[in-house]
């Protein structure tokens, strides 16, 4: 189980190898390569992002998302809803350490409603290492290690009831 009593997200269970796998369709929508709001914009006229915070934290406020990211002295947190035509499709959070807040990447910092996929798409220079898939009771998650120029960023998303994820009829949470 992850989570940090302050975060938006729900403590979520990370699922190993000896979990059953997610149905395909679900499968589909977790291990998107592209940007997920892309895919979402593809099921609805409007993606929109409201921010719910936004501040530097400590490594010892990350909990177990410090296992994946190095150490720094300071990291970007920043939680957000992401909405399709107003629905509360998805909460993600994202923790950057301050290492790689440079160059042009500071603007991170500065996203505000801006989808954080739509900056990090627009990148030649992202990479990303691993997508993890987990769990929320009935409500599937994942986590990513992406890299922008070789810098690393830890990106939580949790796809709420209302996602598109559900509407394949797989594994919709009641």
């Amino acid at each position: 189980m992850s989570g940090n009593r302050d975060s938006i997200l729900p403590p979520l269970e990370w699922l190993s190898a000896q979990h059953p796998p997610a149905p395909a369709a679900v499968s589909d929508w977790l291990m998107e390569p592209g940007s997920m709001t892309r895919r979402f914009e593809r099921h609805c006229g409007r993606v929109h992002v409201e921010p719910q915070r936004e501040c530097f934290v400590t490594r010892d406020q990350l909990g177990e998302e410090a296992e994946h990211l190095p150490d720094s002295p300071r990291y970007w947190l920043r939680e957000v809803v992401l909405l399709g035509d107003n629905q509360p499709w998805l909460l993600g959070r994202t923790v950057i350490p301050l290492e790689t807040l440079t160059g042009p990447d500071l603007a991170l910092v500065d996203l505000g409603t801006l989808p954080l996929g739509r900056y990090l798409f627009s990148s030649d220079e992202l990479t990303r290492d691993y997508i993890h898939i987990g769990r929320q009771d009935a409500l599937w998650a994942r986590r990513s290690r992406l890299r922008l120029a070789g810098k690393p960023l830890l990106l939580t998303e949790l796809f709420l009831p209302a996602s598109p994820l559900y509407a394949t009829g797989s594994s919709v949470p009641e």
